[in-house]
């Protein structure tokens, strides 16, 4: 394996299960790296600890001391917005001292290897690494690689996952519908290539949902679909009918290899997603994206703006799910 700056990550999983790395001798979380493997009872945990925090930001000082003393560095290898802003207001609202490394100016852009980054930070004393790298596998690495003291938690990894996206969608689904198991949830769009779908499809079917459907077009959907526990559409008609939620997902073109689509709009004209085609769902169904959104693309803009949308509570619901995991993996005891 190169760890250097162009390293090609295995794919996480092949040497035991996903949670045989996330945690720790008592069965506490210790890193956050995927969906996979994980029981509903800790599922529910973390959106129930997320609960607890959701008053927070209603404060007047808007702080809990539960990681003071702490220290989290965000190392962002790709670009985010909602992502590292969110994790950076989780970590300061949990009283930690925040470290964001710009890796465009880091000794990493200068040659410096991955491992070896990690280690000048150990050496700095930090306690958390929360990481988003392109490459599948970055953040089950450095979980392997890292001091023992030291929590890691996948802000998303290539198309493998984004554990955190996907907890905090389970968490706004849960405060509008309550119980999951009488639910029928559509996730349309570019399954393929999203981290976000895979961890979301887990995260529904751990918590017991009554069927998920994946609404695609056949280049948009992964080649492993018949295991992921789900029912393919390739209609938007039939996909929706009859759905409680909606999730829209982005068209993930940085990650696209080859024309697998005709054209943004011709792709709007058959998986956009309007008023029209959202009438085919149940009365109170919600809309959810996971950001950021290309109206006209995806989405009308009269549908994301709407009231059936809760894309903006997904936002907000982030800071209290991103605490909430921090919290947990901080706070383990080994027993």
């Amino acid at each position: 394996m190169n760890v250097g700056t162009l390293t090609v990550f295995p794919e996480p999983g092949g040497q035991g299960t996903p949670a045989d790395l996330q945690l720790n001798s008592v069965g506490k979380l210790k890193h956050f790296l995927s969906i996979e493997g994980l029981s509903r009872q800790l599922l529910t945990e973390i959106m129930d600890r997320a609960e607890s925090f959701s008053s927070v930001a209603e404060q007047q000082v808007k702080k809990v001391p539960l990681l003071r003393g702490k220290t989290i560095v965000n190392l962002f290898f790709e670009n985010s917005t909602r992502t590292r802003t969110t994790f950076e207001l989780a970590a300061k609202r949990l009283s930690a001292d925040v470290l964001n490394i710009n890796i465009a100016t880091s000794a990493t852009s200068k040659g410096e290897s991955l491992l070896d980054t990690i280690r000048n930070l150990e050496a700095m004393h930090v306690d958390m690494f929360v990481v988003r790298h392109a490459m599948s596998g970055a953040a089950h690495f450095i979980a392997e690689q890292a001091a023992s003291h030291i929590s890691v938690i996948n802000a998303g990894d290539g198309r493998h996952s984004h554990p955190t996206q996907a907890m905090l969608d389970m968490f706004t689904i849960r405060r509008m519908k309550g119980d999951f198991s009488q639910l029928k949830v559509a996730i349309v769009g570019d399954v393929r290539y999203s981290r976000v779908a895979r961890a979301q499809v887990h995260a529904l079917n751990i918590l017991g949902v009554e069927e998920v459907r994946l609404v695609a077009p056949a280049t948009l959907l992964p080649d492993e679909i018949e295991s992921l526990g789900v029912t393919v559409c390739h209609d938007m008609h039939e996909g929706l009918a009859d759905i409680d939620v909606v999730i829209m997902l982005r068209l993930q073109r940085e990650r696209m290899k080859g024309a697998l689509l005709p054209s943004a709009h011709e792709y709007y004209n058959f998986y956009g997603l309007t008023e029209a085609r959202l009438s085919q769902a149940k009365s109170d169904v919600i809309v959810m994206h996971p950001g950021p959104i290309n109206r006209g693309v995806e989405i009308d803009s009269a549908v994301a703006d709407g009231d059936r949308s809760v894309i903006l509570q997904q936002v907000t619901h982030g800071i209290a799910i991103r605490m909430a995991v921090m919290s947990m993996a901080m706070q383990r005891g080994e027993g």
